[in-house]
């Protein structure tokens, strides 16, 4: 299967590298390019993409605002995208936004080839992708600006043992691999584990599991 892509961001060379880049591996297919956000909403809705590559700063409408409209109600696509959000900054606030807008991913614009198309399969196969430089500092950042509500806590009640337990270690950045081994069971009982936890919390993929575990302190950020 061929994953479709669409890059979204405002510097011409920029879409360009990342084009010819992700043309030349089997399997991955540019099927557009959008120069702000507001392009990148029409052409996602016209071109239904598998994956959206989102600068986060771009003129007119921003990469958050762009995600939000993409993954908000109603939006006129067969499918919804999965958003891998690029960004200069190893720090930057809108990657909290990003995160409650529903992006997928993060990956800073000065990655490696490999791991930008490493990152387009993992986030297309419907897993979450964050930059290793970011991953755990971002998210019990983002985690610590928000109250934790009863509402959070309570949906921890329809999780079995083992899938509470399966949360704490999504939480606290393991791998599936490294899961199996935590808890000796095969790596694909914890793919189903990790399905049922999203599906009964109704969250979109691993990275809003991990703001989940922070939120109802099955996870308590670092000192």
């Amino acid at each position: 299967m061929t994953i479709s892509v669409l890059i979204a961001d405002d510097q011409a060379m920029v879409r360009a590298g990342f084009a010819a880049l992700l043309d030349a591996h089997e399997g991955i297919r540019v099927v557009g390019q959008a120069a702000n956000g507001a392009d990148a909403v029409t052409l996602a809705a016209r071109l239904d993409p598998d994956v959206i590559l989102m600068d986060v700063r771009m003129p007119e409408v921003d990469g958050i605002e762009a995600t939000r409209r993409i993954l908000g109600p109603g939006y006129p696509a067969a499918h919804v995208p999965r958003i891998l959000m690029l960004t200069t900054f190893d720090i930057d606030d809108y990657v909290y936004d990003a995160l409650e807008a529903g992006a997928s991913g993060f990956l800073l614009k000065d990655a490696l080839p490999e791991e930008l198309v490493h990152a387009v399969r993992v986030v297309a196969g419907g897993d979450a992708l964050l930059a290793p430089s970011v991953t755990r500092r971002m998210i019990e950042q983002f985690a610590g600006r928000r109250p934790r509500t009863p509402r959070a806590a309570a949906a921890l009640a329809d999780l079995t043992e083992r899938e509470r337990e399966v949360l704490v270690l999504i939480g606290g950045g393991r791998s599936n691999s490294e899961i199996a081994g935590d808890l000796f069971i095969a790596e694909q009982t914890v793919k189903t584990h990790v399905g049922k936890v999203l599906a009964k919390l109704g969250l979109r993929d691993r990275v809003h599991a991990v703001i989940l575990a922070y939120d109802t302190g099955l996870v308590e950020p670092a000192s």
